[in-house]
């Protein structure tokens, strides 16, 4: 594992048990998707696909990741970057998440013992399926 991220890992001191499940869960559901820090603000994130992404306040297109992970002071967020048909995947599909708060993109949770896994996992799956099909409207700009 990259030096950085055991790192990244370790500083986030109790969080990191379960930090290192959400990790788990995200690379199994998408097995082989390239994963590094991302400088966010003054902190960092974990990002997973790196994909085309431009603000609409922004001239000149960017990387963002597909799906990050972060810890927050009392729950970790779970970002998933996609919009297909129109509507946020997360924010879609928040009814069938478990015990989560949900924004667009964002998934909250304080431990993923409160998360369903199985539709987690396959709202991960879609949201790599439909980038790697063109059909993610986040990443157009």
């Amino acid at each position: 594992m990259d030096a950085g991220i055991e790192e990244w890992f370790s500083a986030a001191g109790p969080r990191e048990a379960e930090l290192r499940a959400a990790d788990a869960l995200v690379t199994a559901a998408a097995p082989g998707i390239d994963r590094q820090l991302v400088p966010v603000g003054s902190g960092l994130v974990l990002g997973y696909g790196l994909m085309p992404y431009r603000p609409r306040s922004a001239r000149e297109t960017t990387t963002w990741p597909l799906i990050a992970l972060a810890a927050q002071k009392r729950h970790l967020s779970l970002y998933v970057c996609a919009v297909v048909d129109g509507a946020y995947l997360a924010e879609s599909r928040a009814d069938r998440l478990g015990r989560v708060s949900c924004g667009k993109s964002c998934i909250r949770f304080s431990s993923l013992d409160r998360v369903d896994r199985a539709e987690l996992t396959a709202l991960l799956q879609d949201a790599v399926a439909a980038t790697g099909a063109g059909a993610n409207a986040y990443s157009s700009g």
